[in-house]
Parts: C-alpha cells; sequence; structure tokens
C-alpha cells in the first residue's frame, strides 16, 4: 500500500524520465477519469506528471474527486509539467513501442515525447497554478473487505439523484455502525438501502459520499482484497494498491430514510426475478415520454403493461401467486427496471399497500431494499 503522505509538488528541475509504455497507459487510466471536461478553468483539463527517485506521480482533479497514482520509471532529471489530460491519454494508446520517454522543455512550455522513431511535442501548463491536491497525511486509514464495498456501491448507486439543484441526493450515505456498513441513496422517488456485516473494528462515522466518486473507486480498485478508507474533515479517501481516490464529503443533512419505508405492506407477491427483468425490458420499450409501466395484479396472475400516444402498446402477463381484489400500480419504467436488476436471488418479493402509496423490493434476505414511488394513473 502507498504512503499516504502529502508530496509537495516537485518544483524545480525539468522533468525528464523513461517508463514502460503500458505501465504509462494504465497509470492514465486511472487517472484521466479525474480530468474536467466542462470546465473553463485550463488547468483542470490537465494531468500533473512528477518524477522523483525512480518514479513518476501522476495527478488529476476537477475539484470534486482528485485521483493518483504512481508508477517506476527512469528519472534523468526530476520535476514537475501539467500535459493536456485527454490529448496524453490518447496518444499513450497509440504509440507504437515499448519504452516512452518524456522530456520537459521550459523555454517552449512544452513536452516532448518520444517513442521509437515517433516525436510528438504537447504544450504545457504551469504546474504552480494545478490545485493543492487534498492532505491524506496523518488519516486513519481502516481496510474494508473491496467485493463487498463494491457491491454494495453497485446496488445502491444508481438511485442517487443527478440533480445537482439538490447536492444531498447526488450523495450516497455511508454509515459505519459496529459490525456493519450501511449505505443508502435516494432521488425522492426511489430509495435504496444496503446493510452489510463487516469484520474488524471500523470507526463509527457517517459520510455522504458523492456517487459519482464511489462509480470511479469501482474502475480503479478491479483487483485485490481490502481498500483502505478515511474520513478526515471535508474529505474521504480510498485507497487501492498504488491508486488513490479523495472526494470531498457532501455537505448536509441526508434524509431520514427509515421514516419513508412502510412499517407494514396488505400485499407480498414472490416473483421469478429474472423472467420479471426480461418482461419489464420488453414491455419498457413501448414506455416512452414518460408513460408508466402498470403492473395489474388480479387472481393467480401479473400483467405488465405500456401503452404511449402515436407510438404503440405492450402487455405480458406471468403467473403470480395473488389472492386479493385486483390492483393496479403504475411505476416509473426504468427506476422499475433498476429497482428489479439490484435484487440479487432467485425469487423477488414486491410488497405493496394501495396504487398511490410506495411499494418495496427486496430479495429472499432483508439486507437490501429498494423503495419505489408510483405513478399515479390516468383513469
Amino acid at each position: 500500500m502507498m504512503e499516504t503522505t502529502e508530496e509537495a509538488v516537485v518544483t524545480g528541475g525539468t522533468l525528464n524520465t523513461v517508463c514502460s509504455r503500458d505501465e504509462l497507459l494504465h497509470a492514465l487510466g486511472i487517472v484521466s477519469r479525474g480530468v474536467s471536461t466542462r470546465t473553463t478553468v485550463q488547468i483542470l483539463s490537465g494531468i500533473l506528471l512528477e518524477a522523483e527517485a525512480g518514479t513518476l506521480r501522476l495527478a488529476a482533479t476537477d475539484m470534486e474527486v482528485s485521483l493518483r497514482t504512481s508508477l517506476e520509471a527512469k528519472v534523468e532529471s526530476e520535476g514537475s509539467v501539467v500535459v493536456p489530460g485527454r490529448l496524453l491519454l490518447e496518444l499513450a494508446r497509440l504509440l507504437p513501442e515499448a519504452e516512452v520517454s518524456l522530456e520537459h522543455k521550459p523555454e517552449e512550455a512544452a513536452v516532448e515525447i518520444r517513442c521509437g522513431s515517433a516525436s510528438y511535442r504537447l504544450h504545457t501548463y504551469n504546474p504552480e497554478d494545478f490545485p493543492r491536491l487534498p492532505q491524506t497525511q496523518g488519516i486513519e486509514l481502516h481496510e474494508v473487505d473491496r467485493a463487498t464495498l463494491l457491491d454494495t456501491v453497485a446496488r445502491v448507486s444508481r438511485s442517487a439523484s443527478r440533480d445537482e439543484s439538490r447536492p444531498v441526493l447526488t450523495g450516497v450515505l455511508m454509515r459505519f455502525e459496529p459490525g456493519k456498513l450501511v449505505m443508502a441513496a435516494t432521488d425522492s422517488y426511489r430509495l435504496s438501502v444496503k446493510e452489510t456485516a463487516f469484520e474488524g473494528t471500523l470507526p463509527e462515522l457517517e459520510a455522504i459520499v458523492p456517487a459519482r466518486a464511489l462509480g470511479e473507486l469501482a474502475r480503479i480498485a478491479p483487483e485485490g482484497e481490502q481498500v483502505s478508507l478515511g474520513v478526515h474533515e471535508n474529505q474521504v479517501v480510498f485507497g487501492t494498491g498504488t491508486a488513490w481516490l479523495t472526494t470531498r464529503r457532501i455537505d448536509g443533512q441526508f434524509p431520514n430514510y427509515k421514516q419513508l419505508v412502510p412499517e407494514a405492506f396488505e400485499h407480498e407477491v414472490p416473483l421469478p426475478r429474472e423472467e420479471l427483468l426480461d418482461v419489464v425490458r420488453r414491455v419498457s420499450v413501448m414506455a416512452q415520454r414518460n408513460s408508466p409501466l402498470r403492473l395489474r395484479f388480479a387472481e393467480g396472475e401479473l400483467t405488465v403493461s405500456a401503452q404511449t400516444q402515436d407510438i404503440g402498446e405492450a402487455r405480458e402477463s406471468l403467473p403470480a401467486p395473488f389472492g386479493a381484489e385486483a390492483l393496479e400500480i403504475g411505476f416509473n419504467a426504468e427506476f422499475l427496471r433498476d429497482g428489479v436488476e439490484s435484487v440479487v436471488g432467485e425469487q423477488l418479493r414486491l410488497k405493496l399497500i394501495s396504487p398511490l402509496r410506495p411499494a418495496v423490493l427486496q430479495g429472499e434476505s432483508d439486507d437490501f431494499l429498494y423503495l419505489i414511488m408510483p405513478i399515479r394513473l390516468a383513469g
């Protein structure tokens, strides 16, 4: 595991280094996702390269998420430079040889990249303008099981909002309690909650982490057994192998999700998850322009239908152990599909109260729930 000491940008000297093309490409693949794509601040579209003592370090930030990693390199001369991130990544993918040499030419404000007989010159930005990355020095780190953490993230984070006008809802609540991790996300139309048992000692802490940062974590931690996790003031730090992700905590009060979940339901209908998912996917094709997906429960069967004016309609039935008075409820097609996909196991339990009350999807165990608000049906 890489040391979590904050290292100042290497200033003075002129970066000149040789490294493996494949290792450089791998490192660029990690940090390039931290490059800002929609900023007018030019420096944030760059990747910071720092060569020092046999190591080439790379870093990128969009001021919300910071990513950094390092690789072994032959350092002829120590120094730092900021290069256009997307361009360097594109170039590294196409370079022909196994070894790449990078040499900063400060008088020309350019980096010369040589690989075999090919040479390229990229214009650079001043490393002194690059934002200081969040301090990671002195943060208490805790080891958590990688597979368990990433599975929890994958199942919960799809319920986070993409609407920046309510920042708290764009995040995922992570709460460590004795023996377990609870994660929750809601965009006010649906809610995902997952409780995961954790062995070992973890501090009791709570943070709202941007869903996007957790998505990046899944990408930079493809292997290994553990992920290091630490919380410090307004930052959350994740470490995996030689890569580090730092993200700001979202300020604010996360909704009290326990109050959103009804205490009791009128109906609990067990359904074959895979079959239901196939039906929902097929019928959803006709649920366009925000048309609802209709679920009609009647004696012994569930009929899923959708209709969009000027486009068409679809209807499909499957057996369902339902014996009460017929009930029809409408859902956003995408949200229902997300819910069915995030449940694991062969059987799914759909819990219902009435056409205007929230419904809950669960698998065979109670450690995960997906609550979905209905759409009022016309007629």
